[in-house]
């Protein structure tokens, strides 16, 4: 199936960590990034919600796993940011542990937005994102957010910047620029989930295997 329609979409819940989430099984999708880079904002443009994902003017209020769901066992996931976080180290090195659990333990996690700030991207923790995301082999959809920020020539080479720096990790990497003010690379969010989410789970191909 393909063409999900992500107004739809709906808060499941908040967890602290792994072991508070629903079962581990369906599709999901999750959204990283830095505090600042556009996370909620993100999440509201594709699903049209003005409050699905709370944003707020202060980035690192997102300190929990947040689930939507788009359809039954189809689901977004908003991982805690990571960086810049005004708040005390403890509470940072928690979030970190909660992220990095997630990532290397969610068996349906099928694909990961990283969402980086046009105007300053592939910062020290979005390499490390991208690097465990390859040697996971979890395919990878980086966005440029706030693109309106910056004239249409200087947003191309931005582009063209990162894309060029994401071949060097030699995985699966599609970069593309979005503005959640001009809407712009809604449309290619849409397409990346949709592939994503049509595709079919490893135990439902064996089970096909073996009729």
């Amino acid at each position: 199936m393909s063409g999900w329609n992500y107004h739809v979409t709906h808060f499941v819940t908040s967890a602290p960590d792994i072991r508070h989430l629903p079962a581990d099984t369906g599709i999901e999708v999750a959204f990283a990034g830095r505090s600042n880079a556009g996370k909620s904002s993100a999440l509201n443009t594709l699903t049209n919600q003005k409050g699905l994902a709370r944003t707020s003017k202060t980035p690192g209020r997102t300190q929990l796993i947040n689930l939507f769901e788009v359809a039954e066992g189809i689901r977004l996931v908003d991982l805690p940011g990571y960086g810049y976080a005004q708040v005390p180290e403890e509470m940072k090195l928690k979030w970190q542990r909660a992220l990095a659990e997630y990532l290397q333990r969610r068996n349906c996690l099928k694909g990961l937005v990283i969402l980086m700030d046009i105007r300053h991207p592939l910062k020290d923790l979005d390499h490390s994102m991208i690097q465990w995301a390859v040697e996971s082999r979890i395919p990878v959809l980086v966005l440029l957010t706030k693109a309106d920020k910056l004239a249409s020539g200087a947003r191309k080479a931005q582009l063209n910047m990162v894309r060029e720096a994401a071949m060097g990790f030699v995985g699966d990497i599609q970069v593309e620029m979005f503005s959640s003010l001009k809407k712009i690379g809604v449309d290619k969010l849409r397409q990346k989930l949709d592939s994503w989410y049509s595709e079919i789970p490893p135990a439902v191909e064996e089970d096909i295997a073996e009729e």
